[in-house]
């Protein structure tokens, strides 16, 4: 931990500001996934024009959302509130198979934003439950993509287990024939230590082709590691719903750095710089870069700021656009 500077001026010229050593994890911010389903409620208001309908916020981000509706998108939680003959997005959450279906049966005009790797997560339950296997599903009750994977299988094949303890409560033996699978937004160390503990009470249950917890997640919660124990104070820029943000928190409280979660630059209160040498600063995967740089700018207006970003890994994933929006 560095050790806060003293409440003497800063040393450049007559510039009355203390000195803050800003350290800015990469990767951070707008993922691949992210990325693609802004820019397909983008080009469906292009191709289709204005009003298209969005069912649930595209990601979680309100400045996003909100620059969205400029641009002539509605946001609504049901499909219930959309007119039969106007086109609809699904979030990058994903959907239960009954939001599709139902689209369908309406003749509706709808796109599918769901991230490509919640999408495989997807695909990963229809097969486990092909092979007959009851799905043990780690991740947050009430989260988007929770209920959109577990609306993927027939009511009654799947079972939730968001912690640890909840691995001792779950009613089944040696002779069931069991799988899991994860949330795409989750803690890679939590994930690690419940997949630990199913695995020591059910020595039968079969893993994932693939390791669920996308890459951005990862990637993201990584970058915090490699900054938290080096800052006095984390601030991570995200929505209070973005499970991905939340982790990040998470993640340098564990390192023993107090962190705080912000939306925007205007949340922070100068009283967190007090006695504070360096401030580390990330982004959700659903938070623009232009927040980033708000904050900093907010910074400024307080400290003298010295800039340092810390790489962790580059990311250089592209996700294809659906069909119907390129041809």
């Amino acid at each position: 931990m560095n050790a806060p500077f003293p409440s003497t001026p800063g040393t450049s010229g007559n510039d009355p500001r203390l000195p803050l050593k800003l350290l800015i994890a990469a990767p951070r911010g707008f993922c691949a996934g992210v990325d693609r389903a802004i820019e397909i409620v983008e080009r469906a208001l292009q191709k289709y024009g204005a009003p298209v309908y969005v069912r649930h916020e595209i990601v979680h981000n309100r400045y996003v959302v909100d620059s969205l509706k400029a641009k002539g998108a509605i946001f609504v939680e049901e499909l219930d509130e959309v007119p039969d003959d106007a086109p609809v997005v699904f979030s990058a959450h994903g959907v239960p198979k009954a939001i599709p279906a139902e689209a369908e049966r309406r003749k509706m005009l709808y796109v599918d934003a769901t991230c490509p790797l919640v999408s495989k997560v997807h695909r990963q339950a229809e097969r486990q439950i092909e092979k007959g296997q009851h799905i043990l599903f780690i991740g947050h009750a009430g989260h988007p993509e929770v209920i959109g994977t577990m609306g993927q299988v027939p009511e009654g094949r799947i079972t939730l287990v968001e912690t640890i303890d909840d691995v001792a409560e779950l009613d089944f033996g040696p002779d069931d024939d069991l799988s899991y699978l994860s949330q795409t937004t989750l803690s890679v160390d939590d994930t690690r230590d419940i997949i630990a503990a199913l695995e020591a009470r059910f020595p039968q249950i079969v893993a994932p082709k693939a390791e669920d917890i996308c890459y951005a997640t990862s990637n993201r919660q990584a970058a915090v590691k490699q900054i938290a124990a080096n800052c006095d104070l984390v601030l991570v820029i995200g929505a209070p719903n973005s499970s991905n943000s939340l982790r990040l928190v998470e993640v340098a409280e564990r390192l023993g750095t107090t962190a705080y979660l912000i939306q925007r630059a205007d949340e922070m209160d100068p009283a967190w710089l007090e006695g504070i040498g360096t401030i580390g600063l990330t982004a959700g995967a659903s938070a623009p870069e232009k927040l980033v740089r708000e904050v900093v700018d907010r910074l400024s207006d307080w400290r003298l700021v010295e800039e340092e970003v810390i790489a962790a890994t580059e990311e250089n994933m592209i996700f294809k656009l659906p069909r119907q929006l390129t041809d």
